[in-house]
């Protein structure tokens, strides 16, 4: 890992739960399901750990920002599925507006507009 890798996997990890509730923003998932799509969704550049995973979504069950239940599969182990709540999507929505406006005073600060 570059000295660059570590520090933009800083910014993600800050920013696990609210990238867990957009993915679930899409509709309910269980738990792996929601590992994989971050893991697809970024092409391998960058892991999030599965008991980081897991420890995100107790605190945002214990938050009311999800609700979870067991699937009904009828094959394999059972699944626990998470479902974001309106708490979760407003949480969402205030947590993406913070990150742009964040995001554009750092641009602006560290003056990378010709970079883009």
């Amino acid at each position: 890992m570059t000295q660059d890798d570590a520090f933009a996997a800083d910014l993600l990890r800050g920013h696990t739960d609210t990238i867990v509730l957009g993915v679930l923003r899409r509709g309910d998932r269980y738990g792996f399901e929601i590992y994989k799509t971050i893991r697809d969704a970024i092409g391998g550049d960058y892991e999030i750990k599965e008991a980081t995973l897991y420890a995100t979504y107790r605190r945002l069950e214990k938050d009311g920002l999800v609700e979870s239940y067991w699937g009904d599969e009828t094959q394999g182990g059972r699944r626990k599925y998470y479902r974001i709540t309106d708490a979760g999507r407003s949480v969402y929505r205030s947590n993406v507006s913070a990150w742009v406006a964040t995001r554009r005073i750092i641009d602006s600060l560290l003056d990378v507009k010709e970079q883009q």
